[in-house]
């Protein structure tokens, strides 16, 4: 009997050890094992935001540094035709086709910037508006229905996609 009570002692005794070790594996971590295991979430979190941010903002100066190539690369052309109107123009004696060259050029031109969104602002005989137009003159208007509205363009107004890039110098009628 002696046999089975150890046996038994024994066997209540390995129980006891694998239970306690089972639990100890299922136990709540403590709280610094938690605090580091949340710092460690934390600082990878951190990090990568921090990467994030470095890299978008490397791809913003990319873009913004590229987005001027297109402009460039397609006024390249009507810079080549000047050079061949200026090479021309020397020894030319022609004013007529001085002047149809150069307004050719500026076509060219025009209609390139105009492609890429560009369009100039109408403000002669419009009312005058602050949020587009630069007064520089006031004066007399030449008529009662002029007061208050552009009479001349000093310098033309431009807005690139539908957003004021240059507001137009002005003279207004009082």
């Amino acid at each position: 009997m002696s046999e089975e009570k150890e046996i038994n002692e024994e066997f209540d005794h390995e129980m006891e050890t694998e239970a306690t070790e089972s639990t100890s594996e299922t136990a709540e971590p403590t709280a610094e094992e938690r605090y580091a295991e949340l710092n460690d979430k934390f600082l990878r979190l951190y990090s990568e935001f921090d990467n994030y941010r470095k890299r978008t903002n490397k791809e913003k100066i990319e873009l913004i540094g590229s987005a001027s190539a297109g402009v460039v690369k397609d006024l390249i052309p009507v810079m080549d035709d000047f050079e061949r109107a200026i090479l021309n123009n020397q020894n030319s004696e022609d004013v007529a086709a001085l002047k149809e060259g150069f307004q050719l050029i500026f076509n060219k031109l025009k209609s390139t910037l105009e492609i890429k969104g560009l369009k100039a602002m109408e403000a002669k005989g419009q009312a005058f508006d602050s949020e587009l137009h630069e007064a520089i003159a006031n004066v007399p208007a030449p008529s009662e229905e002029l007061k208050g509205k552009v009479i001349d363009d000093v310098e033309k107004g431009y807005y690139l996609n539908d957003k004021v890039i240059r507001y137009a110098k002005v003279v207004v009628g009082q």
